[in-house]
């Protein structure tokens, strides 16, 4: 029998304590029924029909949800319904009192319906309706109490939140900035400052919003916007991983130096980025480095992307292990890995292996244009002691032709930086060989040994994004006014 539970409230309005209650009620029941009471006696803030549609949009992405307006008994509604338990969300001792009396009012006209309490998150215990309220028509900014979706589709909303944040951090700058400079996801006409057409991304969905050209009209700055797989890429070789490899293979005597990298981010999505002797490559169209899109190896119908986010590990190991996984995250999915939370912890390795095989074969493409050294980010990378193995499995495969001959898919020799023995292998670079230049008493140095390695971010790809930020505003700023100058 499906277990089904109703959460009733005004939710006027609907706030993120709301949200986490019907997120942790889902891990209990197959359904939740978000009930949304009207009440005659009581002034309403936001129209009953509004807060049906608010609440709709939050869940829209899930059937197991259902959102309808209800007036007289719940018990009534819970029969209508027919669902055998209320659901109620517990702040503070006081809340306890009055709910324990509601609750055993309620099992009194029907012993069939149960009332089960969840303690809000500590994070959550100050927030309730009757603040978020409050606070609004105050003139306060109630975003950080919403829901995020209740956002995401409004565009002004949107802009208003962005304006927001950045008066915010202007505030606290000692000294007045010269520039703007952010990371944004694409696609999207970045020279220009244009966003495109995000799917998820509602309130830009529709294409074509002139972000930053409206944020240097509020704040009489220049803005600067890339996405964050390239700026990622961007700080990591000017002050990430790039130099540090090249300061370990100075410091162990080899003659190897790396000039070029790929910036790979493990997250919601698969990102990228490309830097070639210390330049980033954005492409002509703002396309360079787009491995999301690439064909991925294991489903040859399907992009890369699927293979390689945050969706992919939901859906592999609940395929693989035969449970629920629509309510787990990869951090659960890692601990099960890890053996620290129930679950099938083979079935959790063998999602982030997966990953890593699809991830490292649209690597291996990449490497073969590039030629250089990869770094990898992003939260997900946070479980890379599952996912390295994959990866280097697929930069290591061999490929035929059809007169038999084998080769490997790269030309070079591939290390985990992150494995000891891995790195070991990399510095260990011989002398290079001196071989004769023909019909002449001259030699010149060979080096035969072809090297890449991939390597995990060490500052984090927060940091990384915000140094190659900080780069591409003053590059593309001295390239602006410089041009202005000439002219």
């Amino acid at each position: 029998m499906e277990r089904i539970a109703i959460f009733p409230g005004s939710f006027d309005p609907f706030t993120i304590g709301h949200e986490e209650i019907v997120n942790r009620g889902l891990k209990v029941f197959d359904k939740i029924i978000i009930a949304v009471g009207v009440n005659a006696l009581k002034k309403e803030f936001l129209d009953v029909n509004c807060r049906v549609e608010l609440i709709k949009k939050v869940f829209r992405h899930t059937d197991r949800v259902e959102v309808a307006a209800y007036s007289g008994l719940t018990v009534d509604f819970c029969r209508e319904m027919k669902a055998h338990a209320i659901i109620r969300g517990l702040r503070t001792a006081a809340d306890f009192e009055y709910e324990r009396a509601v609750g055993q009012a309620n099992r009194a006209m029907d012993a069939d319906v149960e009332t089960v309490f969840i303690l809000t998150s500590t994070v959550h215990t100050f927030i309730s309706s009757t603040i978020v309220r409050n606070v609004y028509m105050n003139g306060g900014n109630v975003d950080q109490f919403l829901p995020a979706k209740l956002s995401t589709d409004d565009l002004r909303k949107c802009l208003e939140t962005l304006v927001g944040g950045f008066r915010e951090v202007l505030s606290k700058l000692e000294t007045v900035p010269v520039a703007i400079s952010f990371a944004f996801p694409g696609p999207a006409d970045y020279r220009n400052g244009v966003i495109g057409h995000l799917p998820n991304f509602p309130a830009f969905s529709g294409g074509g919003v002139a972000l930053g050209p409206y944020l240097e009209d509020v704040f009489g700055l220049p803005v600067f916007i890339n996405n964050d797989g390239n700026l990622y890429a961007y700080g990591e070789a000017l002050s990430g991983v790039l130099p540090e490899i090249n300061a370990r293979l100075e410091s162990a005597g080899s003659v190897r130096r790396y000039g070029n990298l790929v910036g790979i981010t493990l997250g919601t999505g698969f990102g990228a980025g490309v830097v070639i002797g210390g330049r980033l490559l954005t492409g002509d169209n703002d396309c360079g480095g787009d491995v999301w899109c690439m064909r991925n190896g294991i489903y040859p119908d399907m992009i890369a992307e699927e293979g390689v986010s945050v969706r992919a590990i939901k859906r592999v190991y609940g395929t693989l292990s035969g449970e629920d996984s629509s309510e787990i995250c990869p951090k659960d999915v890692f601990d099960i890995a890890e053996g620290v939370r129930p679950g099938d912890r083979e079935a959790a390795k063998a999602c982030f292996y997966e990953l890593g095989r699809t991830a490292g074969n649209a690597i291996a493409n990449a490497l073969n244009i590039v030629d250089g050294i990869v770094a990898i980010g992003g939260g997900i990378s946070g479980a890379h002691k599952y996912i390295f193995p994959g990866i280097v499995e697929e930069m290591r495969r061999r490929l035929g032709t059809f007169s038999g001959a084998s080769f490997p898919c790269l030309q070079m020799d591939v290390y985990n930086l992150n494995d000891e023995s891995g790195m070991r292998g990399f510095l260990s670079d011989e002398s290079p060989s001196f071989v004769d230049v023909p019909f002449s008493d001259r030699k010149v140095p060979y080096i035969k040994h072809k090297k890449t390695g991939i390597i995990l971010s060490s500052g984090g790809a927060s940091e990384a994004i915000a140094a190659g930020a900080y780069a591409y505003a003053l590059s593309r700023y001295d390239e602006k006014y410089s041009k202005q100058s000439l002219n």
